[in-house]
């Protein structure tokens, strides 16, 4: 079996399969195909030089004695930094692993594998480097304490242009991102919170284009309440919503002023202003909720079956229901449609309408760098929403495509030329550039990622996977399945 099959794995599963059984082979497969190959890989980013050998007399300038001008000259002036090393094009992906998407804490190193992950598409989406950094916020006590990662972050700022927060337990990531931009001379940027907020106000956009509604107009429930939901629902107000209209639910129910709980714990102050703003009639629970909605924004547990097919027919005509819990949706595509739904997104490549941060961070963060921008305002993440859905708009939208795919690279560059654009308006760019040109500029340093990979796969010296460890884990996906 080639690897290029790998986009149509189903057709590769028995015939008698229901959709079911074949969305939850697909999710097997590809989690057994990832250990498999990472080990085969032994990871999935490397370091390799920027600048070229003529001959060995060049290392006297990419190390002792030449480089010493370079020491000295940045440190006289420090934003040499930026054109004197990649700091400028180089991004912090740091962690302490405490809250996977999915998977909860899975230690320091286990943050790695999303954390590779990320930077491998920083590369060749954006043309960014990254770094990963996955740091124990463990104190004496044994505690998770944000103030380790803080200070941690904060001596390390100086190596890099920006900070990608990921996968930081709530509410420690809301401290460790207050105090970070408060702190840094750099972009501090929370992807899971403001890349998923982004992403996902693009894929409404387009959602409600479809369906042929207003987004003042509509009622939505946010199930969950963590902070890629509490992100969204801040930028949903941004771009229009009536909070009145809005019902946000975590664990123990719907988030309201009767919430005693989060409004006595001064760590969850952003949920206690949405408990302020949103869910005026104090609805308690999922169901309720759901009754005559619009739009449904699902980060919850993974599924299948934490949203049931009875609620979705409970919602308004033409409702949208976007289940974006990883690995699994709260509910399949499928399913949903079945019950009623005219618009269905995942936060899965392999299901259609992925609405997944991955399509915003490369480009948001390119953009960012470009311009030198001190921070990333909830505007410039705004901008970047626009951008993508206007992207998607201009292909042809259907049921099955409000979102570009990462297929679509110029979604990239176009994302990173409105971000760029943004900043300047703000006034948060140290170094104005024009749309036109940040554009570019984008591209270029995205063609050369992509092409160096190709290269080097061209080459053998990344080597393709072997169709003998691709086709063992579809047998044992079958297997599993079937057992």
């Amino acid at each position: 079996m080639m690897e290029s099959q790998l986009s149509n794995i189903s057709h590769c599963f028995p015939a008698n399969w229901d959709a079911s059984q074949k969305a939850r082979a697909q999710t097997i497969f590809f989690q057994k195909l990832a250990l498999e190959a990472h080990r085969f890989y032994a990871g999935k980013i490397q370091i390799i030089p920027r600048a070229p050998l003529p001959d060995q007399s060049w290392l006297n300038v990419w190390y002792t004695p030449g480089v010493s001008s370079v020491s000295t000259g940045i440190r006289d002036r420090q934003e040499l930094s930026y054109d004197l090393s990649w700091r400028g094009n180089v991004v912090a992906v740091a962690t302490d692993s405490t809250r996977v998407l999915g998977d909860g804490n899975v230690t320091p190193p286990g943050g790695l594998g999303v954390m590779e992950g990320k930077a491998y598409l920083m590369k060749i989406l954006g043309g960014v480097d990254a770094v990963p950094i996955c740091l124990d916020s463990r104190n004496a006590a044994g505690e998770h304490d944000p103030d380790i990662l803080v200070d941690a972050l904060r001596r390390l700022a100086p190596s890099f242009g920006a900070i990608n927060l990921e996968d930081i337990s709530q509410p420690n990531c809301y401290h460790v991102l207050d105090s970070l931009r408060a702190d840094c001379a750099i972009p501090v940027w929370h992807d899971d919170a403001q890349g998923t907020g982004c992403v996902t106000l693009a894929a409404v956009f387009n959602a409600l284009k479809m369906v042929g509604k207003e987004l003042p107009a509509c009622r939505i429930v946010l199930n969950g309440a963590g902070a890629s939901n509490t992100t969204i629902a801040r930028l949903l107000m941004l771009a229009g919503a009536d909070p009145a209209r809005m019902v946000l639910l975590d664990s123990r129910g719907g988030l309201h002023t009767g919430r005693d709980d989060i409004a006595a714990d001064s760590r969850h102050a952003r949920k206690w202003e949405l408990c302020q703003t949103t869910n005026p009639n104090r609805i308690r629970d999922l169901p309720g909720a759901l009754s005559h909605a619009d739009l449904l924004i699902s980060l919850s547990r993974p599924g299948p079956g934490m949203i049931q097919p009875e609620w979705i027919r409970a919602m308004a005509p033409q409702p949208i229901v976007f289940a974006c819990a990883n690995p699994t949706p709260e509910i399949y595509p499928h399913e949903a449609h079945q019950a009623g739904a005219s618009i269905v997104a995942t936060g899965r490549g392999d299901f259609p309408n992925q609405v997944n941060n991955s399509l915003g961070f490369p480009g948001i963060l390119k953009g960012t760098l470009l311009v030198r921008a001190r921070q990333i305002t909830d505007t410039m993440a705004l901008a970047a929403a626009r951008a993508i859905a206007a992207f998607a708009e201009r292909q042809g939208l259907s049921p099955e495509r409000i979102m570009p795919t990462m297929d679509d690279q110029d979604v990239f560059a176009e994302t990173a030329a409105a971000v760029a654009a943004q900043a300047v308006a703000d006034g948060v760019a140290q170094r104005p550039l024009t749309p036109d040109v940040v554009l570019q500029m984008a591209r270029k340093d995205i063609a050369e990622a992509q092409r160096t990979l190709q290269l080097l796969m061209t080459s053998g010296l990344i080597p393709p996977p072997p169709d003998t460890m691709i086709q063992a884990c579809l047998d044992a996906t079958i297997a599993a399945v079937e057992s």
